[in-house]
């Protein structure tokens, strides 16, 4: 008799969802309106709400719910028509900054941008110039107040809370598609800029704390290991490391870095700068300490694995070069610091020119702080730039191995050891690597949307036997299920099948070498080989060569004397009194 009763899902949601509902309105009732907290957000912000950043976040989920068809398999989006492929495919572009690979993903980059984006638009303030939404009898004073500059529509909280702010962050989520390396699919670039903008504004202390022990476990492995080498899993992909957008990321903190420099900037000349709570300068400066601003980027960087400089060697195979990572990550933490609290003093004083007119009165007449906001330009132009040729060059339109099917426009196949048309696009060899490397898996060709791409992997294939691959375009899905079947000897060689399975309609894309049983049966050599619809029993002996199909479920079949009998999921050989096992169905662990 059962005792117990297992809770559903949704109850365990109902049970969570009144377990965070009650310590909500704990701490509301410890901190009501009139609290400490909530004076200092509605001293910025709107009803002390970050209204741009939710906006922008529900413009993500329309995205992933209706353009990428995830509202009818939230776990399963389509993917491969939202990648920033190249600049030749508009659609593509649109919406890679917005979409996401999957639920994990999206909700990631959600939570992320709630955080990050929330303490970013704290920073900006709904109030022209960053003032304290308090200082004015009315909402209506914002926009006719002259200190805010021209009487513009843009100054009103409500046109800043609901419009700038998410047109910000969306249009710099769609621009960044323009300069990320590869076909890159996210949000992160925008959220990373956010992070980087509220990282120069409010480098807070507890960050440290949070991420001061990833930094010390990223140092020690750097010390141990400076280069490392890593395989992809079947089950789960390529190594952590090299599953991140690390080009995108540094590419959206750097521009948000950039972003909060020059507001600061702004803000000191006009002497409307806000506290952090990093504290001020020594010197009475407001604003962002140098040590501050550096361990926040840094800490920040290191628990966001903006370290992982990587190279793909092909075929599910990476290397990474942790020490250059690091270093290349402390120095943009000392750009961003110097950029952000650098001395406005020329660090020539007894050279300096009033109105430079030359270059070298330019130079002579430098701050710290302008130079340290012109190498973070050169920062940016160093990460933006290697994403510009390869959108600029068209993939190879030429034919795809094996026999590809068509979808909507999409081409499908699998094929092994072949070139990646997608890496070597742009043909670069250098310190001994080369961007020609070869793939194995389920290609996924358009050339109309310049798309080419390793869809499933050899070995993600090995491990589930099966894999849906989704195509289509923007609202509509069209899925192709990619199956893997097989036999493998007694000594461990694999003879296996890949299918496409669409509208109950199976083609066959692919067919591995025939796989020779080890040892003989009395004088005769047994291969199991694919062919079209199955596999077959092929027995050689006196050079002569007879076939047959692989016996069905408890059914046997003779062969040039060799009786075969299939028990279940192994077949053996029998002639007189021997009788031995030569293979066995291919077992797929995704699957148990």
């Amino acid at each position: 008799m059962v005792t117990g009763v297992l809770l559903s899902d949704a109850a365990h949601l109902a049970v969570g969802a009144a377990l965070v509902a009650g310590a909500v309105l704990a701490v509301y009732a410890v901190d009501r309106p009139d609290g400490a907290w909530t004076r200092a957000l509605r001293s910025r912000l709107l009803y002390g709400v970050p209204w741009g950043t939710l906006v922008s976040l529900a413009v993500v989920l329309a995205v992933y719910l209706f353009v990428q068809s995830g509202i009818g398999n939230p776990y399963r989006p389509v993917v491969i028509p939202f990648r920033s492929w190249s600049y030749f495919y508009p659609e593509g572009l649109l919406w890679a900054g917005l979409a996401h690979s999957g639920l994990g993903h999206l909700s990631g980059n959600l939570l992320s941008a709630l955080v990050a984006g929330g303490v970013a638009e704290y920073a900006y303030g709904h109030a022209p110039g960053g003032r304290d939404l308090r200082r004015t009898a009315s909402i209506e004073e914002n926009l006719l107040d002259e200190s805010a500059g021209d009487r513009a529509l843009v100054s009103h909280p409500y046109v800043r809370a609901f419009v700038v702010v998410p047109a910000a962050i969306l249009g710099f989520a769609v621009l960044s598609s323009l300069f990320v390396l590869g076909p890159v699919i996210g949000f992160s670039t925008a959220v990373f800029a956010l992070w980087g903008f509220a990282l120069v504004h409010y480098p807070v202390r507890t960050l440290a704390a949070l991420t001061g022990p990833t930094l010390a476990n990223v140092a020690y492995w750097t010390l141990r290991s400076p280069v490392a080498t890593g395989e992809a899993s079947g089950s789960y992909g390529p190594p952590g490391w090299a599953n991140v957008a690390v080009q995108g990321h540094a590419l959206g903190l750097i521009v948000g870095a950039l972003a909060a420099v020059w507001l600061v900037r702004r803000r000191r000349e006009r002497g409307t700068g806000v506290g952090t709570d990093a504290g001020s300068h020594d010197d009475g400066r407001s604003g962002t300490a140098a040590l501050a601003a550096f361990g926040g980027i840094l800490l920040f960087g290191a628990s966001r694995r903006l370290w992982a400089v990587y190279w793909y060697l092909g075929n599910e195979q990476f290397e990474l070069y942790r020490a250059l990572g690091i270093g290349l990550l402390a120095v943009l933490a000392g750009v961003v610091a110097v950029a952000v609290a650098g001395r406005d003093e020329p660090l020539w004083p007894d050279r300096a020119v009033s109105r430079p007119e030359t270059v070298r009165d330019a130079v002579r007449s430098a701050t710290p702080a302008a130079v340290g906001t012109l190498c973070l330009v050169a920062a940016l132009a160093a990460v933006a730039g290697p994403g510009i040729p390869p959108n600029l060059v068209t993939v190879d339109d030429g034919e795809l191995p094996g026999d590809p099917i068509e979808v909507e426009g999409y081409q499908i196949t699998y094929a092994e050891n072949v070139e990646n048309r997608l890496v070597s696009v742009v043909d670069v060899e250098a310190f001994g690597r080369s961007t020609s490397v070869n793939t194995s898996g389920v290609i996924v060709a358009n050339p109309d949307r310049e798309i080419w791409t390793t869809a499933v992997s050899r070995g993600n294939m090995a491990f589930w036997g099966y894999r849906a691959v989704d195509v289509g375009g923007t609202g509509r899905r069209a899925t192709v299920w990619v199956q893997r079947t097989g036999w493998v000897t007694t000594d461990g060689t694999p003879a296996y099948r890949v299918d496409a399975v669409r509208n109950e309609t199976r083609s066959t894309l692919f067919t591995s070498d025939p796989a020779r049983v080890d040892g003989r049966i009395d004088g005769r050599n047994v291969t199991l080989a694919p062919v079209d619809r199955g596999f077959e029993l092929q027995v050689e002996h006196e050079g002569a060569t007879e076939a047959a199909p692989v016996p069905g479920a408890n059914e046997s079949v003779t062969v040039r004397g060799v009786s075969f009998v299939r028990e279940e999921t192994r077949v053996y050989a029998e002639r007189g009194e021997t009788r031995v096992q030569i293979a066995r169905e291919e077992r797929y662990e995704g699957r148990q």
